[in-house]
């Protein structure tokens, strides 16, 4: 055995080695490096396997990456500010850029920003990477993040986040590369609120977004919306190394059954949100993974607060307790989901109220509350689709339930095209699905807030609406935990959203298919996987 010892091996000797190996070099050749560099045959060995494991787990170069979704409609769409679907924010992600980004395990991470900063939580200034260019060659400047940010504050716009935007009081450059938001009132979340899908930052003064020119890893081929979109590599992406795959290929299969096929077949590289039934076939087969998250995702029951049967509170309370938890959590979604409490706070945020007990599931009151709504043995629609994930089964247990003490749900299942403009916010009884937001913040302004533009229910509150800006300003977590524990409550008693589980999302792809990894963003590593992954050959 040789004198030397492993401690006299340096991290160039590890470079060599992994240059040795790509040039081709046999086990042999790297052996006689390692003598030479001074380590022992014992740990020349185990630093060759080290090498060889990692050179495995490196991104490999090239290929044409398909992957599919799960819904799509003529509305999609490239502007980032009026993106509402799935296939909305996989597209922009690959198009475009944030100033900031969050990681595995809710990691904020810089992207076109260099520093976003502040001493109060209420003057923030960004700070922009130098050298960054669009698809068409413009430089990023700060002009171009003022226009991007200020377009949320335009009701023009249309911008799904405006009730989140309206926060920034002032945003103005300061210098080529410096932008200063100045908030109307502290805001320790502004750098996670500025990791959302919708404050991509597009190009000053853009208004026709059918090119798709970002600075993302990606360049717009074509796009027909509805249909699919293709996009080739950015050769000038501002990230070292830029995109793995040379081109990427993104449409929806709104039949689970067929995307699940597609995966199988090959056909396609990754399927999206695929349901805890179609796992055990998925499991047995060779050549395919499966990723799993919980982060937060959730399908809900809405009932219109400002239309009948739910300007009845009792019908809503009804509801509440008529829905079987346990049963959905094990059968309908075979264990891949968490119990929820009829609020969007899951267990993996830090600010979930645990407190907050879920209700059981209670025919005997669903029934007196139902009798004082005046409304057992009546008719009530509702509207279910695959377009919400497994709001078929949950309509169908709540039917079951309510014909058991005589409350009759009509379960009206539409098709997915469409159903996201046709029904979700407009029909008095009808399911939603909520993808993953980072902060609790993000949420109550989105969904629950009296200007919300997915206010699913129509629920308003003055108080809420009160405590949602005292608890934005607040820097001590544990004070401002315990105005969003309140505020979960408020929401579970008194809002028209019922939330049974907390959803555990499923991608299926390829074996072959690598660096697809879980984000809190939502599956599809938060919808931005075109960029990371790569194709092994």
């Amino acid at each position: 055995m040789s004198k030397y010892d492993i401690t006299n091996w340096t991290s160039a000797d590890d470079a060599q080695v992994e240059e040795a190996i790509r040039r081709g070099a046999s086990r042999r050749d790297v052996l006689r490096l390692f003598l030479a560099g001074g380590a022992s045959l014992a740990a020349g060995s185990s630093v060759f396997t080290r090498a060889t494991a990692a050179l495995a787990a490196s991104p490999v170069k090239g290929g044409h990456f398909k992957a599919a979704g799960w819904s799509s409609s003529t509305s999609d769409t490239l502007d980032p500010a009026k993106a509402s679907l799935s296939t909305d924010y996989v597209r922009c992600c690959a198009l475009y850029n944030r100033l900031t980004f969050l990681a595995d395990g809710g990691k904020l991470q810089m992207e076109l920003a260099e520093a976003v900063d502040s001493s109060d939580a209420k003057t923030w200034t960004v700070k922009l990477k130098s050298g960054v260019t669009f698809h068409d060659g413009k430089t990023l400047t700060a002009d171009d993040v003022v226009y991007s940010l200020k377009r949320h504050l335009d009701k023009e716009t249309g911008s799904k986040v405006n009730s989140v935007a309206k926060q920034m009081e002032e945003i103005k450059a300061i210098d080529l590369l410096t932008v200063q938001i100045t908030l109307e009132a502290p805001n320790a979340d502004l750098p996670t609120i500025l990791a959302m899908h919708h404050f991509m930052i597009v190009q000053d003064g853009t208004i026709d977004f059918s090119k798709g020119i970002g600075t993302g890893a990606f360049k717009l081929e074509n796009f027909e919306p509805g249909v699919r979109s293709l996009m080739n590599r950015n050769e000038n992406y501002f990230k070292p190394g830029g995109p793995n795959v040379d081109s990427f290929e993104y449409f929806a299969i709104s039949d689970e059954i067929a995307r699940v096929n597609a995966v199988i077949s090959g056909d396609i590289h990754v399927g999206a949100s695929v349901k805890p039934q179609s796992m055990r076939l998925l499991e047995s087969q060779t050549g395919v993974d499966l990723v799993k998250s919980t982060s937060g995702n959730y399908t809900n029951l809405n009932m219109r607060k400002d239309m009948a049967p739910g300007e009845k509170a009792d019908f809503i309370e009804g509801v509440k307790y008529l829905l079987n938890r346990e049963l959905i959590q094990k059968s309908v979604m075979r264990g891949l989901a968490e119990i929820a409490n009829d609020q969007p706070i899951s267990p993996s945020n830090a600010y979930h109220n645990k407190d907050l007990k879920p209700r059981d599931f209670d025919p005997e009151k669903a029934k007196h509350h139902f009798e004082k709504a005046g409304l057992l043995g009546q008719s009530i629609p509702v509207v279910a689709s695959e377009a919400a994930n497994a709001s078929v089964e949950m309509a169908t247990l709540l039917q079951q339930a309510g014909s058991d003490i005589g409350m009759n749900f009509d379960v009206q299942r539409v098709p997915s095209d469409g159903y996201w403009s046709n029904y979700w916010l407009k029909a008095p009884v009808h399911f939603g699905n909520i993808n993953p937001r980072p902060t609790p913040d993000i949420l109550f302004s989105l969904l629950y807030a009296a200007t919300a533009p997915w206010n699913e229910s129509r629920y308003e509150s003055e108080k809420f609406d009160t405590m949602l800006l005292e608890a934005r300003g607040e820097l001590d977590f544990e004070k401002r935990k315990a105005i969003y524990d309140e505020m979960q409550v408020m929401i579970s008693e008194e809002a028209g959203t019922a939330i049974p589980v907390y959803l555990s999302n499923v991608d299926a792809k390829q074996s072959k298919v690598k660096g697809l990894e879980p984000n809190p963003l939502g599956g599809q590593m938060g919808y931005a996987m075109a960029e990371y992954v790569w194709i092994e050959a």
